[in-house]
């Protein structure tokens, strides 16, 4: 059995049953085939347009590309309820209205890229919408929208690999919650920090 961090989503039984390599026995050995898989996602991003990104369809898919040689239900909505995020029944509308959403902001020129992208990255967390990886997906997300839609730079989130506790991660924590009460400032700060 895999030990899971504090501060991560917790797996469920069913959920842990999904990984697919048999041979996986600690969090830093899950971690690494982690990061091998989404690094042959960045591949994939590249021949990505900018057109091809806010939509539902996309969003799974890149979860999928993310996590896909790691876990059987990588790209598909969580099935149970977390101590994050909205109902599971209520994933796909959730998802669904924030890329019309998006597409509006685009439309009416809303927000700055900055802003777009985070709000972006929030909504996404705040939904939740698979059993793990959330976060990782949520700022690959928010980093290939300013690049690709916005032609700008990626965002330096704080300068340290987020999926690991500690003191950067508590503050992106931090900045995450108080954009649940609609004050992004903390967010727009940290993300270029």
């Amino acid at each position: 059995m895999i030990k899971i961090e504090d501060g991560a989503t917790p797996l469920e039984y069913g959920e842990i049953k999904g990984l697919i390599p048999t041979h996986i026995t600690t969090k830093g050995e899950l971690d690494a085939l982690e990061l091998e898989n989404i690094s042959r996602a960045f591949a994939w991003i590249q021949t990505i347009n900018a057109d091809e990104i806010l939509n539902t369809d996309f969003i799974c898919r890149f979860h999928k590309k993310m996590f896909g040689d790691v876990w059987k239900w990588a790209g598909k909505y969580r099935k149970t309820e977390k101590n994050i995020g909205i109902r599971h029944v209520d994933i796909p509308v959730e998802v669904h209205n924030l890329c019309d959403e998006a597409a509006g902001w685009i439309e009416f020129n809303s927000y700055p890229p900055d802003e777009f992208a985070v709000r972006f990255h929030h909504r996404l967390v705040f939904i939740h919408p698979f059993s793990n990886g959330n976060g990782r997906h949520a700022r690959l997300m928010a980093d290939l929208i300013l690049e690709k839609i916005f032609n700008k730079e990626p965002f330096s989130w704080g300068k340290v690999n987020l999926a690991k506790t500690g003191n950067v991660r508590a503050v992106y924590i931090e900045a995450l919650k108080k954009a649940d009460d609609h004050d992004y400032n903390q967010l727009l700060k940290f993300v270029r920090s």
